[in-house]
């Protein structure tokens, strides 16, 4: 009987390749049986084997070859065997032919031929629309001359039933089904002696019969090769996976953009859509080819607008109205083949992925998903929806999955509609919070930093819901604060501000909201945006005054003055000391008298006496913050006491200043309202101790700064410290290094103005000019303006940073004169090294240049300024050499 397909297979062949009755042979009619044997004669089979690959008796065969000969007036067997192998046009050398051209894919193309060069099976696996088949069909095409028999392409999508595969590839190939034979046999023995490449399409719902079809062939025909299309792999051992990834985007396009750009032009649109904007969109989908061509197809009516507008819902937005039947009219029912394929274990375990909103690992899909399932149930789950392109999956410690974005809109669907999504989400939300937990109670080192890295986005999303639920307010603001401390430790500081202010949006109770403010102050400090403090603790005061915490009020307002006259360096907007000023008042006005608010006042009005401030004065204000056990207010005054002692030029007073605070700093948790003091400390140690000239210890404390946590990503901020001291010790390489790495990092924050990092860059454009490299030097003296407040001063100051650099560069490079014309400022003067206090630190180096550039150009009060520049620099042995080897000069 003839074997029954259940749906006959898409065929791309041409019809006068097929068998009729009877088929011309170099203008001579051979029978259909004939040609049968024929092709195998070409194939160089014995009779017996053709008899045996046909069904028929050797004795049939004989006469069939006889009967040949004398039709085609050939002389014996042999020459029979040449003519069937030159006139044989191969079967299924015709591939379908693409409605839309082949865009792009030129790696993918290249690495896929190249492993079909080296296997006999490779299969291209990855979800639906993601481009399997068109890129199969592009290498197919490419290999079809490379072949004597040439390509041949089944389409297995319409076959339903696994037993039907080896009669469908069979028809394709060619082979005439026989009475007593297995479709198995006759094809095996059809393409034994040939030599062609076979593409079999869509393979995922028939696995079991695609792979028994394939192994037969791979085993018993050793010049075939096969080219498989799945959504999941083969399993057989010696098959090669070749994974097609979504299409590539790039910045400046890429072939996912080209795609989408190809697809609008060939309507006739003439438009030319933005190419980031588009980009997005591409990036979006997941450079999956067919959700970009249906975006594209979309394009006229829905406009880049309503595409990006339609991505929360591509499931719906992204499909196309013809071809009803087909799998691919839209990105629902390209899953839903999929979704379909699966046991219903597997697909509720597919549903509850549709939670997760980046990777995850067995341990979360077992807590979330299935926590009624054995752990090793869930995980061979995830294994074969991985198997299946349904999840992404990423190897490692722990191996993670992820859900693409269309299919995990498809997963939510199917919750909704199985009445599940609620509670998966409660559950969602539970592992959230449980995890910050675990995270607050672990330390930031690199692990951490790599655990939190894999589930923020989840937290992100949980937040989202959470928020959208008025019901759920105080959980809401609860998650957004645990976020916002997770973030600051992670270093993610711009974000942690605006949880923390989210948190206070969201919360119903005014103290928590205030205190949240705060937090948000802190994290703004931790990055020097210190507008965006006096903004927080301003409202926060605001706040707490309005439900009677006059104290806190008080205290807040307290930091607001000091931030003004402590740290204009953090200030992108000048300030005034009226401001500062006023704000003592309005918080003496309201304060309640708390030790806590008092300490704040006291140190916050002693900040503003700083130029007449005494160290008696210093200590005294010292010990009342001490006593009224505020780390972050006692630091601040130790910082204070510092600046005073650096001030009056006692720079090894100062340094013991540094170490006293040391203590405080080191007690202080490491949460957002103490980050400037943290970073604070540690930058303001590395200044003092440079001033002192103490570059080992400069460059320990500029480390440490950088190792703070919340410093890890915003590397601007930890790194530019080190690159100063580099600058100065003659370390120039690693000064430049650091250098461009700084400016990257500043480049990616959005180029703040942080007016206490300029002297940092300016000190990379020295290096440049001690190196012979103007236009580098000229840029970073750019980019040190471009960080201050005020573009000009940085380069007319006559004292500080500037003057030194510039002058150091003159002198190495012999030109005395305009060293001198940068050193204007007589070393004793007070009313610029004892009113400005930044310029202290630069003191002892200006003085060592001061007397070097005197020495080097001879002038007659030489001796005296060495004389005076000694005793500048009596407490930095680096600048204290300098003034010798000036002293040295002059002498000879």
């Amino acid at each position: 009987m003839r074997t029954c397909i259940a749906q006959t297979p898409t065929v791309f062949a041409d019809p006068s390749t097929r068998h009729t009755g009877r088929v011309a042979t170099g203008g001579t009619a051979i029978t259909a049986r004939e040609a049968e044997v024929l092709a195998l004669l070409g194939q160089h089979l014995t009779n017996a084997q053709i008899a045996e690959a046909l069904f028929i008796s050797v004795r049939t065969v004989e006469s069939h070859v006889a009967s040949m000969l004398r039709k085609l007036q050939l002389p014996d067997r042999r020459s029979l065997a040449r003519h069937a192998a030159v006139d044989r046009t191969p079967v299924g050398s015709v591939l379908p032919e693409p409605v839309t051209p082949f865009i792009g894919r030129a790696a993918e193309h290249a690495a896929l031929a190249a492993a079909l060069a080296e296997h006999r099976l490779v299969t291209a696996v990855g979800p639906g629309g993601i481009g399997k088949t068109r890129l199969a069909i592009s290498v197919a095409g490419d290999r079809a001359d490379w072949r004597p028999d040439g390509v041949w392409f089944v389409d297995l999508v319409r076959v339903t039933d696994p037993a039907a595969v080896a009669s469908a590839v069979a028809e394709r190939v060619g082979v005439t089904e026989q009475l007593a034979a297995s479709p198995e046999a006759a094809l095996v023995a059809s393409l034994a002696r040939r030599d062609g490449l076979l593409v079999l399409d869509n393979c995922e719902h028939l696995r079991d019969g695609v792979r028994d079809c394939v192994d037969l062939i791979v085993t018993g025909c050793p010049e075939i090769t096969v080219l498989a299309t799945s959504r999941t792999r083969l399993m057989l051992p010696y098959e090669r996976v070749f994974a097609v990834p979504g299409m590539s985007v790039t910045d400046d396009g890429g072939d996912a953009v080209a795609l989408f750009t190809a697809r609008i032009t060939a309507t006739g649109d003439a438009t030319r859509p933005d190419s980031g904007r588009v980009a997005a969109l591409c990036q979006a989908l997941d450079g999956m080819a067919l959700a970009i061509e249906l975006a594209a197809s979309r394009y006229a009516t829905l406009g880049l607008d309503g595409l990006e507008a339609g991505l929360h819902e591509r499931l719906r937005f992204f499909t196309v109205g013809s071809r009803s039947a087909d799998r691919h009219r839209s990105l629902r029912d390209t899953i839903g083949w999929s979704y379909d394929l699966l046991a219903p274990a597997d697909q509720a375990l597919l549903r509850g992925a549709a939670v997760f909103a980046s990777w995850f690992d067995v341990a979360a899909a077992h807590a979330v998903v299935a926590p009624a399932r054995e752990r090793a149930a869930v995980a061979d789950g995830l294994a074969r929806l991985a198997d299946h392109s349904l999840l992404v999956v990423a190897r490692g410690e722990p191996t993670r999955y992820r859900a693409m974005e269309t299919i995990r809109q498809y997963g939510e669907e199917q919750l909704d509609a199985a009445g599940e999504l609620t509670t998966l989400q409660a559950h969602h939300d539970a592992w959230c919070r449980a995890v910050l937990t675990d995270l607050a109670a672990a330390g930031p080192d690199d692990a951490w930093c790599a655990h939190f890295d894999r589930v923020v986005d989840d937290v992100r999303a949980a937040l989202l819901r959470c928020a959208a639920d008025s019901h759920r307010a105080v959980q809401a603001a609860d998650l957004a604060a645990q976020l916002a401390g997770q973030l600051w430790l992670r270093g993610r500081l711009t974000e942690a501000q605006r949880r923390y202010e989210q948190a206070a949006e969201l919360s119903p109770s005014p103290a928590d909201q205030a205190e949240h403010l705060r937090m948000a102050a802190g994290a703004a400090h931790s990055r020097y945006a210190g507008i965006d403090v006096l903004r927080l603790l301003r409202t926060a005061a605001d706040l707490a005054l309005s439900f009677g915490d006059r104290g806190g009020a008080a205290y807040d307002l307290a930091w607001m003055s000091i931030i003004i006259d402590r740290a204009p360096g953090i200030l992108a907007e000048k300030r005034s000391a009226e401001e500062a000023t006023a704000l003592r008042a309005e918080a003496t006005a309201i304060s309640d008298g708390s030790a806590r608010a008092e300490a704040a006042l006291g140190l916050a009005t002693a900040y503003a006496e700083y130029p007449s401030l005494t160290v008696e004065r210093s200590e005294q204000i010292a010990a009342v913050t001490r006593q009224a056990g505020d780390g972050a207010v006692e630091s601040a005054a130790l910082d204070l006491l510092t600046a005073v002692h650096l001030k009056l030029g006692n720079l090894p007073a100062a340094a013991l200043a540094v170490r006293r605070r040391d203590a405080v700093v080191r007690s202080l948790p490491m949460v957002a309202v103490n980050g400037f003091e943290l970073s604070d400390h540690h930058q303001f140690a590395s200044e003092v101790l440079l001033a002192a000239g103490d570059l080992k210890a400069a460059g320990e404390y500029a480390d440490q700064l950088a190792r703070l946590p919340f410093n890890r990503e915003e590397d601007h901020l930890g790194r530019a410290r080190r690159m100063k001291v580099d600058a100065l010790a003659g370390r120039f390489d690693a000064a430049l290094r650091d250098g461009e790495l700084f400016h990257l990092a500043w480049e990616r924050a959005g180029r703040p103005v942080v007016p206490n990092l300029s002297s940092c860059a300016y000190a990379v454009g020295m290096v440049h000019g001690m190196l012979g490299d103007d236009t580098r030097r000229r840029q970073w003296v750019r980019v040190a303006q471009d960080l201050h407040t005020d573009p000009e001063l940085v380069t007319a100051s006559s004292r500080g940073y500037a003057p030194v650099f510039d002058a150091l560069v003159a002198l190495h490079r012999g030109d005395t004169k305009a060293a001198e014309d940068r050193l204007t400022v007589d070393i004793d003067d007070p009313e610029v090294w004892g009113r400005f206090g930044p310029a202290q630190y630069w003191r002892t180096w200006y003085a060592a240049v001061w007397a070097e550039s005197a020495a080097l150009a001879g002038r007659d009060d030489a001796p005296a300024r060495i004389a005076r520049a000694r005793h500048a620099v009596r407490d930095n042995p680096v600048a204290a050499a300098m003034v010798a080897r000036a002293e040295a000069v002059r002498g000879r």
